[in-house]
């Protein structure tokens, strides 16, 4: 479908879904976002959904300001894939073992690595710039700051919700590698601080949502948040790079005799701010939920943990900012989830995948989700399938 246009908005909101099947609240959110003087436009994924002050999976084009809660709390939140040389054909019948060696190299959860992680010492990871990185960590917020000991420990690390590393399968059983997630518990604090920095900001005091508080191009706060953001961007990427190779270490010594080779990695930030020019303006592109597809650019699109994902080349389509959705999206809350279904749904859910099926990812559950086969149908005209990829170990934080 290409897109639809929200009636009755100061600004365009271009949405590639149905506004019948988006939930109110989020219709508020995205109405809310175009009261805002220095918004631009709006582009509305498929997976659109309520979240804090604006919409998950939403695209906010902004001339002067950023809304640092419309970056949302985990920072440079995103996506990894890798294509190996391996099949279907290679793996065990039993993938319990491969799983366990997974969770034994990736902490999870709110777990961290006992020591930092030496990249030298990771087979294949660049380390250049490594060093100029860290030392860039002096100048974040002073608020964070003695956070210093965890951000270098959980380098490298899940973290929970719905953040994942997955082996799959592609249709023409082809084994590949994928994960998902951010910036930790770095990228959250330093998000919290600089959201409530803009929220006592007095231009900011008459806001119809708080959580819609701005950084103003050309202040002190702007420049530190900017600062921060990037920093936090690039940590989170990082991050997916470190878990990477560590995930290919696994495959390398579980897989010894096959010999594996890796095809260059696909990455993808979903829950960032770039800076972009578009109609010959240069604005601030906030992506909550959504990644950039600009022509022949490569991206993730997730399913849920008993579904499958795409691997996707955008089609550079400027009306949406060179934009496409981060995954299925969610279809209703984690509480809700955690009501409605039980671990035998879990169970039936996820038949034929190596996973978790107890209790404390029943929130997870695909059913939760949004059908990701729908999500690609709606954005065509955003991105085009490379590959359709299923499953057969999910580990989750």
């Amino acid at each position: 479908m290409s897109y639809v246009e929200v009636p009755g908005a100061k600004v365009p909101i271009r949405m590639w879904a149905d506004p019948a099947t988006v939930d109110p609240g989020a219709l508020q959110q995205l109405q809310n976002v175009s009261t805002l003087p220095w918004i631009k436009g709006l582009a509305v994924m498929p997976d659109v959904h309520y979240g804090k002050g604006a919409t998950v999976g939403s695209v906010i084009a902004m001339q002067g300001a950023v809304c640092p809660a419309a970056v949302g709390v985990d920072i440079g939140c995103g996506m990894s894939a890798v294509k190996t040389s391996l099949t279907a054909n290679d793996l065990p019948g039993d993938l319990s073992r491969l799983r366990s060696k997974i969770e034994q190299a990736i902490p999870v959860g709110r777990g961290m690595h006992d020591e930092p992680v030496d990249p030298g010492r990771l087979h294949g990871f660049g380390t250049a710039g490594w060093e100029d990185f860290w030392g860039r960590f002096d100048g974040v917020a002073d608020a964070v700051k003695f956070r210093e000991g965890r951000a270098v420990k959980q380098m490298g690390t899940l973290g929970s919700g719905n953040h994942f590393v997955e082996l799959c399968v592609d249709m023409s059983d082809s084994v590949w590698l994928m994960l998902h997630s951010g910036s930790r518990n770095i990228g959250k604090e330093l998000a919290d601080h600089h959201i409530g920095v803009a929220q006592g900001l007095s231009h900011n005091q008459n806001l119809v949502d708080r959580d819609l508080a701005v950084f103003i191009a050309e202040t002190p706060q702007m420049a530190a948040y900017r600062n921060d953001l990037f920093w936090a961007q690039e940590y989170a990427k990082y991050n997916r790079t470190i878990m990477m190779a560590l995930f290919k270490d696994v495959i390398r010594k579980e897989f010894k005799k096959a010999k594996p080779m890796f095809d260059p990695e696909i990455s993808a930030h979903h829950n960032y701010i770039s800076e972009e020019r578009y109609d010959g303006m240069d604005l601030l592109v906030t992506r909550k939920g959504a990644i950039r597809a600009g022509s022949g650019e490569y991206g993730i699109i997730p399913g849920s943990m008993g579904t499958g994902s795409y691997i996707v080349k955008g089609l550079g389509n400027a009306a949406s900012f060179n934009s496409a959705s981060h995954g299925a999206g969610r279809k209703m809350s984690r509480n809700a989830a955690k009501k409605r279904f039980s671990t035998r749904d879990l169970e039936e859910q996820t038949r034929g995948v190596e996973c978790r099926k107890d209790s404390g990812v029943v929130d997870e559950i695909p059913g939760a989700y949004k059908p990701i086969e729908q999500v690609i149908d709606q954005q065509r005209d955003l991105v085009e399938v490379v590959a359709k990829l299923k499953q057969v170990v999910c580990v989750k934080g």
